[in-house]
């Protein structure tokens, strides 16, 4: 639940608004990893998005993440891609930037991390919802 400590968005959009912050995000989840595909896809069919203000730090993250990991694991609960935006953010050494995904059916979150200024996805990961 860390992005709670990020009350003021840049854009939350519940599936309409204007999409410029949707059309950006669609053009950053152009990766090939599994997780980058199902949160564009989950973009693309009316999931909602927000990328808060404000930055932590990578290193912070990760180990964060990595908890989840292995808690995830623990439980059975299906992630996709949390092994590899652990890695990804151990070894970003600058500032990240937060956004989550959330499918229209509620079936997934992705947490999506973002470069200081928004401008380049760093890893992407996604946990399907246990109870919608």
């Amino acid at each position: 639940m860390l992005w709670l400590l990020y009350p003021a968005a840049v854009q939350q959009d519940s599936g309409g608004g204007d999409g410029m912050e949707r059309e950006l995000l669609e053009r950053l989840l152009v990766g090939n990893d599994e997780a980058s595909v199902a949160a564009l896809a989950a973009l693309r069919c009316g999931g909602s998005h927000v990328v808060w203000e404000g930055t932590t730090s990578a290193g912070t993250l990760a180990r964060v993440y990595e908890r989840r990991l292995r808690y995830t694991r623990r439980r059975g609960i299906e992630t996709t891609s949390l092994a590899h935006a652990v890695d990804q953010l151990g070894r970003h050494q600058h500032p990240v930037r937060l956004g989550q995904i959330r499918a229209a059916d509620g079936t997934w979150t992705f947490m999506l991390f973002l470069t200081e200024d928004g401008s380049r996805l760093i890893a992407c990961t996604g946990v399907r919802r246990t109870s919608v």
